[in-house]
């Protein structure tokens, strides 16, 4: 296949391709990136654990290490595993169709409001098959977790609290990830015709759009990522805090991160984050493109 061709897959192929690209990249995103993924949900913790705040990306990292074991920072990778691939599959498939429909429709100066609309439909697809695998993750990640592995994990968190619990951040994780999906598609596709405007199979610019793309975005929405991380690990200090079992909903979750760290307490994490957001939209861009071509 000649390097041109690549964005000119013909119809018949082109969602099996999108979607088998797209598992591969969800998978090599997830699994790469996932200890900076569990330092960045501890960072994110608003209940005080032994020894002090977790402070700092290396300082959580060899922490975790030093006190709870080596494996400590990949405890409950298998959730990903299972979760990302068909999530990526949907995500990137309906993405890319969704954009061929809307930039086939409309001129060219309106693409970059295609790239984000095809984003936030994409999202939803995304979101609905990634917010399960998401609780059980976050979870396994948190200090003392009482679960001895995944599949203990989902049987007590249904048994506890049933199957809405898995499905508690549902709304919050769209209320995040359409703005950021938004943001992500429009900033890449915006820096590809900077840096690749031919479309072209280009390893370089799918890594730093990728990574750029992925920093700004994750920067922006930190706030409603610590959000979320509160509504899926319903972690017991904030709970007992409030004086209820359960943390209900997004407005609840910002009243409670604001209750217990203030302002500050919203951008919990944020260094974690856009450090793991940088290399592993890089990853799953330039992985995606890769398998894409090839």
């Amino acid at each position: 296949m000649e390097f041109d061709e690549y964005e000119s897959l013909p119809a018949t192929s082109t969602v099996l391709t999108h979607m088998s690209a797209g598992a591969m990249a969800g998978m090599m995103e997830h699994c790469v990136m996932y200890p900076l993924d569990s330092v960045k949900t501890r960072m994110q913790s608003l209940s005080p654990s032994p020894g002090g705040e977790f402070r700092g990306v290396y300082g959580t990292l060899t922490r975790m290490v030093k006190t709870e074991g080596i494996f400590r920072p990949v405890r409950g990778m298998s959730a990903v595993v299972f979760g990302a691939a068909p999530a990526h599959a949907l995500y990137f498939s309906v993405y890319e169709r969704i954009k061929e429909l809307l930039v086939s429709r409309t001129t060219s100066h309106y693409n970059h409001l295609s790239y984000g609309m095809a984003g936030c439909i994409a999202t939803l697809f995304h979101d609905a098959v990634m917010t399960p695998a998401d609780v059980v993750k976050q979870r396994m990640q948190m200090y003392n977790s009482p679960y001895k592995s995944c599949r203990d994990c989902i049987w007590k968190t249904y048994r506890a609290e049933g199957f809405r619990a898995f499905y508690r951040s549902y709304m919050t994780q769209l209320t995040m990830n359409v703005p950021f999906q938004s943001i992500h598609f429009m900033i890449y596709e915006y820096m590809q015709e900077m840096t690749n405007p031919e479309r072209r199979y280009n390893p370089k610019a799918h890594v730093i759009s990728g990574a750029l793309a992925g920093a700004v975005a994750a920067s922006i929405t930190t706030p409603l990522d610590v959000c979320k991380t509160l509504l899926n690990t319903q972690e017991v200090g904030a709970v007992s805090t409030m004086g209820q079992p359960h943390i209900k909903g997004l407005p609840h979750a910002f009243r409670t991160v604001y209750r217990l760290g203030g302002i500050r307490g919203y951008f919990q994490g944020m260094s974690a984050r856009v450090l793991y957001q940088m290399p592993s939209t890089a990853i799953c861009w330039s992985v995606y493109e890769f398998f894409k071509y090839f």
